[in-house]
């Protein structure tokens, strides 16, 4: 090999212009980690440094002045979470105390986790009371007794739940069907609540009529009305009737609400109600 004066000769094996390559910083500390995690030295270095947050060590068990971490599951141990002494009760009743129960002589609808109750039989009459029921009248019993006459869904929907009315055909295992022969055997339906009109105007839903002496505003120049008598139930206003229909509910027509019929009440599940049925 010539030498050429004032040169250094040549190696063998390296490219005329060609530099070294050495490792930057980023790629030693990369691979100093990756050294570390298989090793477990990166688990045992983070470890260190969350052992003192702050001050405060980790731990996964409670601990006085530690950090708790949360465990597999994502939540914190059961031992973590504090306890109250008859938590289950409030005021010493349970929950099902507080929830409320039927009034005696009724039945949730929908079981036991339904919201009110109704009667399991109609309203007992009287022989004073007999020809009384009607629709105000009702509706007025039911409030005295601390519930309300319920719309005609509401009974449709209680019929698998309640012996509603029913037709002399229907079973006795699911409805109440007249079949004393003494007093004649005839289809039997409930009120409801709900009203219907027979008539278009607003007459249709009664009138409280123009009372005598009543005047017209004079300062609008308005004439004296004409008396006119009051009409608070008319036949056009009637409420619906619903019967049991072999436990599937059933509408059974209309009538006036100064008709008389058979009718039941509805209440909302209190926490003083004893109900034999249901303890």
């Amino acid at each position: 090999m010539s030498r050429v004066p004032g040169r250094r000769p040549l190696r063998a094996g390296r490219p005329r212009g060609a530099r070294r390559l050495l490792p930057s910083p980023a790629m030693i500390v990369a691979l100093v980690a990756l050294v570390f995690s298989t090793t477990g030295l990166a688990d045992a270095a983070r470890h260190a440094v969350a052992s003192a947050i702050g001050g405060h060590p980790v731990s996964s068990k409670p601990r006085a002045g530690a950090i708790l971490t949360l465990g597999k599951n994502k939540k914190f141990p059961a031992a973590a979470i504090p306890t109250v002494a008859n938590a289950k009760e409030v005021g010493g009743k349970t929950a099902a105390q507080l929830e409320g129960t039927c009034p005696p002589d009724t039945i949730s609808v929908g079981g036991g986790t339904g919201s009110w109750c109704m009667e399991t039989t109609v309203y007992p009459l009287t022989n004073a009371d007999e020809g009384k029921n009607n629709y105000v009248w009702a509706s007025k019993k039911c409030e005295e007794v601390g519930g309300w006459l319920p719309s005609a869904s509401e009974l449709v929907g209680a019929a698998s739940w309640i012996k509603l009315e029913s037709v002399i055909h229907d079973s006795q295992l699911t409805a109440t069907v007249n079949l004393d022969p003494t007093r004649g055997l005839k289809d039997e339906r409930e009120m409801s609540s709900t009203l219907v009109t027979t008539e278009a105007g607003s007459q249709a839903a009664g009138s409280e009529g123009v009372s005598e002496g009543a005047t017209g505003d004079p300062r609008q120049g308005q004439a004296n009305p004409v008396p006119l008598p009051a009409n608070p139930y008319p036949e056009s206003l009637q409420y619906v009737d619903v019967y049991d229909n072999f436990n599937k509910g059933g509408f059974a027509g209309s009538q006036p609400v100064i008709e008389p019929q058979n009718f039941r009440c509805a209440y909302n599940k209190t926490t003083n109600a004893i109900n034999k049925s249901e303890s």
